[in-house]
């Protein structure tokens, strides 16, 4: 049955235009085509927190509804990502990839006509949709296509994360202070639009519908060990996971440029910079994925969480230099970014099987990112309730032992792997 069953999903594919490999050259370029698209995905998310200063003294937000607005497209993400995994049961991913990036380029673009809080909350929050759908197609894709290495994979989208990421607040910064704040989302929304152009020109349906693994016998019995529901206990703890580690990490993103600028007394540049450094960080995703291929992923996660605890702290309880500021934000980019993303993601891909992979890859989408919608309100709460440091050491220090209690009782014998099982 299974041999029938994976015969049938090759042979969908193949009549997709997805069954046939690719030279090794056309799909590393295609790679670099759609990770180029995340880039700028990432510029749009990253560079509202930098300039919320000026959004907030033209709109006169409160400190709550700027921490709010800050992160709100992660609603948007959050809300979008389970019905984009079954969406992606019946679209192609390189459509539902276009449609994605269409949506989010047109809501960046109108948050430059925005008159109030209202309307640039829906506008923000719509271009969260956008963003989950490029998303979940993309990181499904690319992880389908090279899933024998699928962790260094999805780390190499992550990498093209970190470098919008570090783009996007530095070079808004720039933008902003000579033109204003809506100049940085004309260009990014503008720089979306030519990649859905690229996209639809170069990228065949070899690389984007590709089913995972072939139909080889090796990798079918590599299969038998993997739970058969989507909602089984390995994927449940590791949504949770994700669940702190959206918490944390957009606790954080959000408020981090006001708490430099209003309590370090940064600069406007000064604090880019510091924001940028999260993106750079983020780079470590491409090393991270290649650690979690080759080590117990559960371990490499269960450390990373730690470390996220003891650097989250000291962020806004440690030293307050901009020096010391930009390697803290740099190591947070690379634990929350680079190591807790990619390897949740991957993770939560092992432990399905492959016709899941869509519906699991949409699961993480919203795990992470419901919850992270209110990290920047909760932030702000916090702040107002206690101080800047009491509620870092419970946002971003105390919370993500959660994660690690979680992480304690995943078994990684239930995940897919690219080598045959031991016994079968």
């Amino acid at each position: 049955m299974a041999h029938t069953e994976r015969f049938e999903r090759s042979k969908e594919a193949e009549r997709a235009g997805g069954g046939a490999r690719l030279t090794k050259a056309v799909a590393l370029t295609s790679l670099v085509v759609v990770a180029g698209s995340y880039v700028v995905n990432a510029m749009d998310r990253q560079v509202f927190p930098v300039l919320l200063p000026d959004i907030r003294h033209e709109y006169s937000f409160t400190l709550a509804q700027g921490g709010l607005l800050a992160t709100i497209f992660t609603l948007g993400i959050g809300l979008a990502g389970v019905p984009t995994g079954f969406l992606l049961d019946r679209l192609s991913r390189k459509a539902v990839m276009l449609i994605g990036i269409v949506i989010y380029s047109a809501f960046t673009l109108l948050t430059t006509v925005a008159v109030g809080f209202g309307d640039m909350f829906v506008y923000r929050a719509l271009s969260g949709v956008g963003e989950a759908m490029q998303n979940a197609a993309l990181f499904s894709a690319v992880g389908a296509y090279f899933f024998a290495n699928r962790a260094m994979a999805l780390g190499s989208l992550n990498f093209a994360y970190g470098l919008g990421g570090f783009l996007g607040p530095y070079v808004g910064a720039k933008m902003g202070i000579a033109g204003g704040w809506r100049v940085p989302f004309y260009v990014y929304g503008a720089l979306g639009l030519i990649f859905v152009v690229a996209i639809m020109l170069f990228i065949r349906k070899q690389f984007t519908e590709q089913v995972e693994g072939g139909t080889s016998e090796t990798t079918v019995r590599n299969y038998e060990h993997v739970h058969q529901q989507l909602f089984n206990r390995n994927i449940l703890l590791l949504g949770l996971t994700a669940v702190v580690v959206g918490l944390a990490m957009y606790g954080y993103l959000g408020l981090y440029p006001t708490f430099l600028q209003s309590v370090l007394h940064f600069s406007k540049s000064e604090a880019g910079l510091a924001a940028s450094m999260f993106g750079l960080g983020a780079l470590v995703g491409l090393p991270a994925g290649f650690i979690g291929d080759k080590l117990n992923q559960k371990w490499v996660l269960i450390v990373a969480l730690l470390a996220g605890c003891v650097v989250g702290y000291l962020i806004f309880n440690g030293p307050s230099s901009a020096g010391a500021q930009y390697a803290l934000s740099f190591a947070e980019g690379a634990i929350g970014s680079g190591f807790c993303f990619v390897n949740v993601y991957a993770a939560m891909q092992r432990a399905v099987r492959p016709q899941m992979i869509g519906r699991a890859s949409g699961l993480f989408v919203s795990c992470l990112y419901v919850p992270a919608s209110l990290a920047g309100y909760l932030f702000a709460e916090l702040v107002g309730g206690i101080s800047w440091g009491a509620a870092g050491l419970i946002q971003l220090g105390l919370l993500p032992l959660v994660g690690v209690v979680a992480m304690l009782f995943v078994d990684p014998r239930r995940f897919s792997s690219a080598e045959p099982v031991p016994g079968h």
